[in-house]
């Protein structure tokens, strides 16, 4: 997604003067371009929370600014990507922006652009540049979820190289631990030994499932034991009517 532009605004208006509560900035993004976008946002988020969901020292978020000016104003120098990670940090859900200079100077060591029609453009170029060379965020992918296109860039000696995929066309982030594929138009997670990093509800399902597989083996498992009873119990049965009695040594 494109920043916002800064806008005209009077000497007395200016957004770096304003005074935030608690002294913290409001993201400038601009609304998604579409329901697959939001999707697929908050399906990246999702997921990396339920695999890291005992870390705490990371943030994930999607649509929010980064504002990064060296003259730590917000009116210039900030850019919102549309998934971002910042690793060796705290999980605090509150923040309102990202603000490089609050932050110690950290910037995000993952980077995920969603492309459409009106920004694919800038995300293959000024904004893959401005995360080379000022972010120097190690790994950057982009992701279309009309055309399918997906591609990522690991960061080698100050450049963005390209990541060759697997035998799965999947992506390995260093960063993350995780590989990146395509599965059901989606972008996801997938683990190392090439398992799906699943959503909080599949996961839910998957358990429901599990347990209702599990149910249904003890059910067998009883009737099994019944029909094995009743075996023994006719047996018995029909050798006390030929007058021998089973329990006679």
């Amino acid at each position: 997604m494109t920043s916002s532009p800064p806008v005209a605004i009077s000497p007395t208006e200016r957004k770096d003067e304003i005074i935030f509560p608690q002294g913290e900035f409001w993201s400038d993004e601009p609304p998604l371009e579409s329901n697959l976008h939001l999707r697929q946002i908050l399906i990246l988020i999702q997921c990396l929370e339920w695999a890291w969901q005992n870390k705490d020292d990371y943030f994930a978020t999607g649509n929010l600014t980064i504002y990064y000016s060296p003259n730590q104003k917000k009116s210039e120098d900030f850019r919102g990507p549309d998934f971002f990670v910042v690793l060796g940090t705290t999980h605090n859900q509150e923040r309102r922006s990202w603000v490089v200079w609050q932050e110690g100077g950290k910037y995000p060591n993952v980077i995920i652009e969603i492309l459409s029609d009106s920004t694919a453009k800038i995300d293959r170029g000024e904004k893959k540049e401005i995360y080379q060379d000022v972010f120097r965020t190690p790994d950057y992918f982009w992701f279309d979820p009309d055309s399918l296109e997906f591609q990522g860039f690991t960061l080698i000696r100050g450049t963005y190289e390209p990541i060759t995929p697997s035998e799965q066309g999947w992506l390995w982030s260093q960063q993350l631990g995780l590989y990146l594929g395509i599965h059901q138009r989606q972008l996801r997670y997938f683990t190392s030994d090439g398992e799906l990093v699943l959503t909080p509800e599949e996961a839910a399902t998957q358990a429901q499932q599990q347990a209702e597989q599990e149910r249904q083996r003890a059910e067998q498992e009883r009737q099994r034991a019944e029909q094995e009873k009743q075996r023994a119990e006719q047996l018995e049965a029909r050798l006390r009517s030929l007058g021998i009695d089973p329990n006679e040594s």
